[in-house]
């Protein structure tokens, strides 16, 4: 057989290194790729022996217990290292996969080179790592945390020097070693394609691996080529219901510049301009549609929403028109919770703002981070329950973990029962017919937290203690039982010792839920509303600007009640930051919502004239074009009707301001959405 000229002359030039390296104690740097040199370092250090020579029988049940242990690897990877064999078959190599401890799961090859590589005891059941067989690919590939190749003579030991190796490692979802995929054949038969080849599939069996973490979430796609989005060299996000980032691939972190732990401090919107909405709808119109985003730092990304759209939000604030071009239109109501404040960079610590009661209630949940206790909270509604049960899971050994909730008073009783355990394909008319993970299985390893759990019906109570005391879950049309590990995190308004007096509430289950009972105060009882408007308004403002509230409005807001706790005054401040011009950056009372803004006295029937006529700090209001109050009182004069004066009244100022809304409502003392109630009615 005629040796290619270029493996020949490689095999010179290392012979050559390896004169210089073991014979003369040099380092042939410009002889040796550089992951190999580090490698002859590292093995040379160990006291590895080059002349050694390794052989040996497999052993079964080594390979047994490893395969066991690697089942979710092996799983993932089995087809693919069937197909990766059929493309190199009769090529005199073998492809070869092995755990993140080097040692070789499974193998595929050409009989006669399967014969060669057990002399060297390249079989399954047999180690390769870097300390045990020197260099090679697979062992360095491990170490590297890299793609290598390792090509004859640059093997450790003089007897693998036959061996030319490719090989790449496989991590898991959160980036961890798992294994290597390898192609190994005879130095003579060196192709160069090998190397991108096991690139290629272990990149396939990664995001396998991905998506099937990640199989209850949603999945975004993304690349700065339209092209790229499907392909292998697609960007894989997992997000939750509530946007957080739940995990990311090795291509996501590179393209969003991120590292991995960075992803508990990240929400969605952190990172790209285009509501999650609006990604979740465009996902429901048109699975294989592509959406132009764009990241907070300008990059361009065309992106792809699949997966599990059901507990996520709606409610688009944009459109996509056929050339993928993103269309501004009016945007629908969001949930009052803040992004910011939704997203698992809220943590305990970052909840304490100065109240004492509160920070009684942090200090508690502080101390039993990572102990199997349950937590009770209880507080009114709006109070902060769910907020507080997030920032207790992201403060946690848990933090990486699921954060799965479910509000027990939201969904009807019929329906309860399968959202919390799930089911089994055909368990009852309307099922899906693959089933479904109930809630419980997919808080595995991380948090579940039941919001309203004193309205939970009574014959699911017992369900649920069950499943408390054996950390089991059986479906719904199964009698399967499936290991949970979670941390339970249970909230309701209710006091649920009354309950448990009256009979609506199990006496087992309430002392079961209640390792520790954390009550919340109501916003009106807090002592540090100043601060926390602080805080909201810095969040909902962004980092580029800089809003406050007047005086005046937040001695109206220390002194009114809040009805609808931190859940009211998010809303209020959402909706005031919403209303300020572009030049504002105050909100006064006239930026209010009308409920709040009528409720804490600012508006009253005998005096919405009064402040028309003069609102605080401005002009009097004259009769020419400059002001409208002697008008109104000449339209008093006139037509003796409340409605017509405030009509008069209204336009003239409308005309002094030049049609300008904003400028008339704060002329009038009114809110922006007040005026144009009243411009409607007339």
């Amino acid at each position: 057989m005629q040796v290619p000229f270029s493996v020949e002359a490689r095999s010179v030039s290392l012979q050559e290194a390896r004169s210089l390296y073991f014979g003369r104690g040099e380092l042939p740097e410009a002889l040796l790729d550089q992951n190999v040199l580090r490698s002859w370092e590292r093995c040379r250090q160990a006291g590895l022996d080059p002349a050694r020579i390794e052989c040996g029988e497999p052993n079964v049940r080594v390979v047994a217990e490893a395969r066991e242990r690697n089942r979710t690897l092996m799983s993932h990877a089995q087809p693919v290292l069937e197909h990766l064999f059929e493309q190199i078959r009769n090529s005199h190599s073998m492809v070869i996969l092995a755990d993140a401890r080097g040692m070789v799961l499974q193998s595929y090859g050409d009989a006669d080179f399967l014969s060669r590589a057990d002399q060297v005891s390249l079989h399954p059941g047999a180690s390769w790592h870097e300390f045990e067989r020197g260099t090679n690919a697979i062992g360095t590939a491990l170490a590297e945390r890299g793609a290598v190749n390792v090509f004859g003579s640059e093997h450790f030991f003089e007897g693998n020097a036959f061996l030319t190796c490719s090989a790449s490692p496989i991590q898991d979802a959160q980036g961890r070693l798992m294994g290597v995929l390898d192609i190994s054949s005879d130095f003579r038969a060196f192709q160069r394609h090998s190397l991108g080849l096991v690139k290629m599939s272990s990149r396939i069996i990664e995001k396998r691996l991905f998506e099937s973490e990640f199989a209850h979430q949603g999945l975004l796609s993304f690349h700065t080529r339209p092209d790229h989005v499907g392909s292998l060299c697609e960007a894989l996000l997992a997000i939750s219901a509530d946007g957080d980032l739940v995990g990311a691939d090795q291509a996501a972190l590179e393209l969003l510049g991120l590292r991995r732990e960075d992803l508990p401090r990240r929400h969605y919107s952190m990172l790209f301009d285009v509501p999650l909405g609006t990604l979740i709808d465009r996902a429901r119109r048109d699975p294989s549609s592509l959406i132009a985003i764009s990241g907070r730092n300008g990059e361009r990304f065309y992106a792809r929403l699949r997966g599990n759209f059901a507990s996520m939000p709606t409610g688009s604030s944009s459109l996509v028109d056929t050339k993928g071009e993103r269309v501004t239109r009016p945007a629908k109501a969001e949930p009052v919770m803040t992004p910011a404040m939704a997203h698992a960079s809220m943590t305990l610590k970052s909840l304490s703002t100065g109240d004492e009661r509160l920070q009684a209630a942090i200090d508690k949940g502080t101390r039993i981070l990572g102990r199997d206790i349950p937590i009770l909270i209880q507080g009114e509604s709006g109070a902060g329950k769910e907020m507080f049960a997030k920032a207790f899971h992201n403060s946690g050994p848990r933090a990486l973990g699921p954060f799965v909730a479910l509000n027990c008073a939201a969904i009807p009783e019929t329906l309860i029962e399968s959202e919390l355990f799930g089911y089994s394909g055909g368990a009852f008319t309307g099922a899906r017919k693959e089933g479904a993970i109930g809630k419980i299985q997919q808080a595995h390893g991380g948090t579940l937290f039941l919001d309203e759990v004193g309205d939970m019906p009574l014959s699911l109570q017992a369900r649920l203690l069950r499943v408390l005391q054996e950390r089991c879950v059986t479906p719904l049309g199964t009698n399967k039982s499936i290991p949970v590990d979670i941390t339970l995190v249970c909230a309701t308004h209710r006091r649920l010792k009354e309950e448990v007096a009256r009979g609506g509430f199990r006496e087992d289950l309430y002392y079961r839920l209640n390792g520790l009972c954390i009550n919340l105060p109501s916003l009106r009882e807090r002592s540090d509303i100043d601060r926390l408007i602080d805080k909201l308004l810095r969040e909902e403002a962004g980092p580029d600007r800089k809003v406050e509230v007047s005086h005046k409005v937040m001695q109206a807001f220390l002194s009114y009640r809040w009805p609808g706790n931190i859940r009211q005054l998010n809303n209020v401040i959402r909706v005031a930051i919403a209303l300020l011009d572009d030049d504002e950056d105050v909100i006064e009372t006239w930026h209010l919502p009308d409920d709040v803004f009528e409720e804490i006295g600012e508006i009253t029937p005998a005096a919405c004239t009064a402040s028309a006529m003069m609102r605080p700090g401005s002009a009097p209001i004259m009769t020419d074009a400059r002001n409208a109050a002697p008008a109104a009182s000449a339209a008093a004069t006139n037509f003796g009707r409340l409605e017509e004066i405030e009509r008069d009244m209204i336009q003239r100022t409308l005309e002094a301001e030049n049609g300008n809304i904003s400028s008339a409502a704060r002329r009038l003392g009114i809110s922006r959405n007040t005026l144009y109630r009243k411009l409607g009615r007339f």
